[in-house]
């Protein structure tokens, strides 16, 4: 069984956020399932994609006006310093217990966060992309 498992619960009706959200959950899984000897390298990978993904949430909220001193960048950034200093620490000490139990704290997170902080984001997104001639959300990607 996968640690995260996609759900309409989740959809949010923007597609770029929803697949995003998908390939978080795939990359979350792959480290939960990955051997020792993989692990360290599919932990980097989920921080990339990490990184890339908030950045794109960033761009859409600068790019739009969308409530700039929100929490929702802060909760960015406390994720990624966790995750970072997690992968130094296994890297350092070669212990993975540590990281593999930040993964099995990612469904609650992401649970938390794409409720309160990624819903209220689409919804603006949507909304603005009613507003606008733009074809808004798609030309909102970096």
């Amino acid at each position: 069984m996968s640690l995260m498992e996609w759900s309409d619960i989740y959809a949010l009706g923007v597609p770029e956020m929803d697949t995003t959200h998908r390939e978080f959950m795939d990359g979350v899984n792959a480290a939960d399932s990955a051997a020792d000897a993989d692990f360290l390298p599919c932990f980097d990978a989920l921080i990339a994609h990490t990184v890339a993904h908030f950045e794109r949430e960033r761009a859409w909220m600068e790019r739009l006006g969308f409530a700039r001193d929100h929490c929702h960048l802060g909760e960015h950034e406390r994720v990624l310093t966790l995750l970072n200093a997690v992968r130094d620490k296994m890297a350092e000490d070669g212990d993975l217990a540590l990281g593999r139990r930040v993964l099995s704290e990612m469904p609650p997170w992401f649970d938390q966060h794409a409720s309160l902080m990624d819903a209220p984001l689409a919804h603006y997104l949507k909304e603005q992309a009613g507003k606008d001639s733009r074809p808004a959300v798609k030309s909102a990607v970096p």
